[in-house]
């Protein structure tokens, strides 16, 4: 049996693919489960210093949802009068975008193909998206009578705005990859055939970077979307005194005297 997603951790860059191309990368349980576990591996493994999300083929990054096996458990409940199909997003969704997105280490998202529904909530969990220039991303959500998951009522609010995410949230429709770049939502368009390299090449920087450092900047932009200014600058003392007692910021100030490339070690 074919993984449905693969993971590899090589020079502290773990590589997330999913690996259903022929299915657009649908989300099925065994998907699902395979998803969540690489993602809680990768955040909670210390020789990893930096993720790439990313998926087999061409067409699709993720569709999101398996809608057939998705039917299938939709009648099984309603034999059986219960909701068990549902507890997907709180068993698997919900679990996959806390690593992503909570993870103390920065995620980078290949989109080399449609981001939908789930999929573009994954896309949008990661810290930076490096997207082909044949890519599109979708909401998909409204369009099948169901409302936002993924951590997209999140996420995508403050990357494009609340008003421009209530437009794409109850209005689905493809965002093209140039569109997408304008929103906020790419923040690297590259041409499709040179996706897998450029993404790669993003991740394994940040790999070879002060992961201390990146986890507070996550932990940082994190808080300060949801307290005060004066919360905020109380956090960022935190998180300052945290990063200056790193090797890394010794390291990084040392070559920067010896106008030298640092060698970080992250930690």
């Amino acid at each position: 049996m074919v993984d449905t997603v693969l993971y590899e951790v090589s020079d502290g860059l773990a590589t997330i693919t999913l690996n259903r191309p022929e299915a657009m990368n649908a989300l099925n349980i065994a998907a699902k489960v395979a998803l969540r576990d690489a993602a809680q591996a990768a955040a909670g493994d210390d020789a990893v210093r930096a993720v790439l999300l990313t998926a087999a083929g061409e067409r699709a990054f993720c569709v999101g949802q398996d809608l057939k096996e998705h039917i299938g458990l939709l009648v099984a409940d309603r034999e059986t009068g219960s909701r068990n199909t549902m507890s997907t997003v709180r068993e698997h969704y919900n679990p996959i975008v806390r690593a992503l997105a909570g993870m103390a280490k920065p995620v980078v998202a290949g989109v080399n193909g449609v981001a939908a529904g789930a999929g573009f909530g994954f896309a949008l969990a990661a810290d930076y998206r490096v997207v082909a220039d044949t890519a599109a991303f979708n909401t998909s959500f409204a369009g099948v009578a169901l409302t936002a998951d993924s951590g997209i009522s999140w996420t995508l609010p403050r990357v494009v705005g609340p008003g421009r995410a209530a437009d794409l949230l109850l209005f689905p429709r493809n965002i093209k990859a140039q569109e997408a770049y304008e929103l906020g939502i790419a923040n690297r368009l590259v041409p499709s055939a040179e996706l897998r390299s450029e993404a790669e090449k993003v991740a394994r920087a940040l790999a070879e970077g002060p992961t201390v450092a990146y986890g507070a900047i996550k932990e940082a932009v994190a808080f300060g979307l949801s307290h005060s200014l004066d919360e905020t600058l109380e956090k960022e003392d935190e998180l300052q005194i945290r990063a200056g007692s790193s090797e890394d910021h010794a390291i990084a100030v040392q070559a920067f005297v010896n106008k030298e490339k640092p060698k970080y070690l992250g930690r």
